[in-house]
């Protein structure tokens, strides 16, 4: 019996690969890699459900380190799907190897995206991973695997789906009875427009940025303040508990967070700045026009710690129109 590693995200096409190939007596172990990008929740949900193994492998400084300078390039936003794909398929061939698999497999359909499942973005993405890849649900549309010609695989029970229409898909779904799988759409941050642009601002302010930077971009409502020193200082606000919680357990070593004594609003997270006091007052106004803060205008130390208690006081409701007291703590691990 042949053995393959799947690359499994959880979506829909993912499981469709596991089941064809399960169709022929394959044994079929899952692979899923996660990053600050993308995660493995909704893949061990879609695992747990066929019954499918999953491993769980942590990529996140190596896809920040391809997102930082991508080889082929970004698809629409900032995502560098092909090299990422291309490392994902390397470090599957890994375990591959280790772990004495016959292949690896993956739930990519042929033009069904147009920047990493043409027919020549799979061969790149093969050459730069220096392994074949076996393709189930399009099989049929490309060239023969070795895993085909040395009978491994049997092609003829592969299929020949194409393009972005779902209905083959959903056939298929209603003769393997599929349940819990994630929308094709949206599994990746870097693919989302308003994320993408907090990162690009990050990168080209902050361009060796790390893992927890990224992380504090996830967050709140974010806003970059210029220092008379040519600094660049990151202000993010929490909208609810929730990220009130995230920033603080976000903050690291020489932060501040920021909050207003004795009315509920947001935790405040100041990075890449320095203060020396521990507290002071400041009129928060009814309403706050933020062109009149003229963020982008060089500010010395005092002027971003006005605006940013002007931030944090405004998006708490409560303190509009009062002369209020904010808090300020200062990270020391």
């Amino acid at each position: 019996m042949s053995k393959a590693l799947v690359l499994f995200s959880g979506g829909l096409d993912s499981m469709l690969a596991v089941k064809v190939l399960q169709a022929q007596g394959i044994e079929i172990d899952g692979v899923c890699f996660f990053s600050n990008f993308f995660g493995c929740d909704k893949a061990k949900i879609a695992a747990k459900s066929i019954g499918l193994d999953l491993k769980t492998v942590d990529i996140s400084q190596e896809v920040l380190d391809i997102v930082k300078n991508p080889p082929s390039g970004y698809g629409k936003n900032l995502n560098p799907c092909i090299d990422c794909h291309a490392f994902m398929i390397k470090k599957a061939g890994e375990i591959m190897k280790a772990e004495k698999y016959d292949f690896i497999a993956t739930g990519e359909v042929l033009g069904q995206r147009p920047f990493s499942q043409t027919a020549d973005a799979l061969k790149r993405v093969e050459k730069l991973a220096e392994l074949e890849v076996l393709r189930p649900l399009s099989a049929k549309l490309l060239n023969e695997t070795e895993f085909e010609t040395n009978g491994l695989v049997n092609r003829g029970r592969l299929l020949n789906i194409s393009g972005r229409s779902r209905d083959r898909q959903m056939e298929l779904v209603e003769k393997y009875n599929l349940k819990n799988y994630a929308t094709p759409a949206g599994g990746c941050l870097l693919t989302d427009p308003e994320f993408s642009q907090r990162l690009m601002k990050m990168m080209d302010y902050w361009p060796e940025f790390n893992y927890n930077d990224v992380e504090l971009l996830k967050n709140g409502r974010v806003f970059w303040l210029n220092l008379k020193t040519n600094n660049k200082v990151l202000v993010v606000i929490g909208r609810n508990h929730e990220e009130n919680e995230r920033l603080k357990k976000l903050a690291r070593d020489r932060d501040v967070l920021m909050e207003i004594e004795k009315i509920m609003g947001p935790t405040t997270l100041i990075r890449n700045y320095r203060v020396q006091i521990t507290e002071y007052k400041l009129q928060i106004p009814e309403d706050l026009k933020m062109g009149e803060l003229h963020m982008d205008e060089k500010k010395d130390e005092k002027e971003v710690l006005n605006i940013a208690g002007l931030l944090t006081g405004y998006y708490a409701t409560k303190a509009r129109g009062k002369e209020v007291k904010i808090k300020l703590e200062f990270i020391n691990s």
